[in-house]
């Protein structure tokens, strides 16, 4: 039998497809909090945490024990959307730990397990709502790359996979995308409140507050406010896409908390199960759960390895220490990336972003990607976005040890000196 080294079983069998391995060639063997270990012993501090799906690190302690006594006892492992004491206990402690806390009342809907499944609910469902049909998305947005996610994603090499028209859409531009002085919001008003302008009412507005993979491009308070009371005055909905800054990504554990607006619909995924595990849901306004049994499903929404370890994760959000402890993390983080930028020439690169999703931005995009190669030879994980990927995108776990997040910012200083 013909022997392969793993690079060759990668080269000769996986497809063409795969993007984040052709920047980092390393086998990744085993993963502990913030350090991940390649199978020559090598260790990474990990800054991206799987695209912010680990958001409390590799394998917490709490949430894997929690999963190897559900299994250990037979728990049932996949029950589609029948009831299990699996899903009764999360939908009892998310409703208790963060909604209502938060004054908010919503349903669950448990989609197939990735975000871009929780984006396709969404759009349905304003659809149905609505009777209307464009969504309206904005510039340098990601949602997924299945068909109705991916007409809302901004991204062209994306959208050109697609083999088919992508429409529906309403494309606007995201808050600063016509740079500083530029109201976006006052040309966005003034498009659905002109009955000439050509442009249909929307079923809905989608957005992120923080565009992760688009840039590190944050939605400022008024910016956003403006725009749910534009939804509110055209019978449109409003949809927020946290799933990635969401689950305690910007800080707090939604990432508009702070910003005096109440979506209608909210997608989650990424970071919601806690230990890695696929699992998404859509939040619902109660007032808008109109489905039909079995209008929207999926096999894989009954994952209940995932709702264990996401109840298990709802525990951190009770604990002081650990709300605490996370705004150290975004101080130090932010104070870190700010030290960097101020230590280059003046126009080299500025900061962005908020909470425990920060970004580097170069005026040239090329000393991004070299920074993302210095800071792998130094032993850490980052990875880059923006149209351009021009951007050096940071994503610490929430609880990542404070001496591996000083280390961590010392190697991306030296990268960034490298580059």
């Amino acid at each position: 039998m013909q022997e392969f080294t793993e690079s060759d079983v990668i080269e000769r069998f996986e497809s063409n497809v795969r993007i984040y391995c052709r920047g980092f060639p390393a086998v990744l063997a085993s993963a502990s909090g913030s350090l991940i270990r390649d199978n020559q012993g090598k260790e990474y501090i990990d800054f991206l945490t799987a695209a912010g799906s680990l958001n409390y690190g590799h394998n917490h302690p709490a949430l894997k024990q929690a999963v190897i006594d559900y299994l250990a006892a037979d728990g049932i492992t996949q029950t589609l959307d029948f009831t299990s004491t699996a899903k009764v206990d999360f939908i009892r402690d998310f409703n208790q730990k963060i909604l209502q806390p938060r004054e908010m009342d919503y349903k669950m809907q448990f989609t197939g397990p990735t975000g871009a499944n929780s984006v396709e609910a969404a759009i349905k469902l304003a659809r149905k709502v609505t009777g209307r049909r464009p969504i309206a998305a904005f510039t340098n947005a990601f949602h997924g790359v299945s068909l109705g996610a991916l007409a809302l994603t901004g991204n062209r090499s994306k959208r050109e996979a697609a083999g088919v028209a992508l429409g529906d859409v309403i494309r606007l531009p995201f808050d600063g995308y016509m740079g500083e002085g530029g109201s976006t919001l006052d040309y966005i008003r003034k498009l659905f409140r002109d009955p000439s302008s050509g442009i249909d009412l929307p079923a809905a507005f989608i957005v992120e507050t923080i565009q992760g993979e688009g840039g590190v491009n944050c939605a400022s308070v008024e910016w956003l406010q403006g725009l749910s009371a534009l939804a509110s005055e055209l019978d449109a909905l409003l949809i927020v896409d946290d799933i990635q800054a969401g689950c305690g990504r910007s800080g707090s554990f939604f990432s508009f908390e702070s910003m005096g607006i109440r979506p209608d619909l909210i997608c989650l995924s990424k970071s919601i199960s806690g230990l890695g595990l696929p699992m998404a849901m859509l939040l619902i306004d109660r007032r808008l759960d109109v489905w039909a049994p079995g209008e929207h499903n999926g096999t894989f929404r009954g994952g209940n390895l995932s709702f264990v370890a996401a109840t298990a994760a709802l525990a951190f959000w009770q604990e002081r220490e650990f709300v605490s402890g996370l705004a150290t993390r975004i101080e130090r983080l932010s104070g870190g990336v700010a030290d960097i930028v101020g230590s280059l020439p003046p126009h080299v690169a500025r900061c962005k972003g908020r909470g425990m999703l920060m970004g580097i931005e170069f005026s040239e995009a090329a000393q991004a990607e070299r920074t993302r190669i210095m800071a792998a030879e130094r032993g850490l994980l980052i990875e880059t976005s923006g149209a351009h990927d021009q951007v050096v995108k940071l994503m610490p776990a929430l609880n990542v040890p404070l001496p591996l997040l000083e280390q961590g910012l010392r190697a991306l200083a030296q990268a960034v000196r490298a580059s």
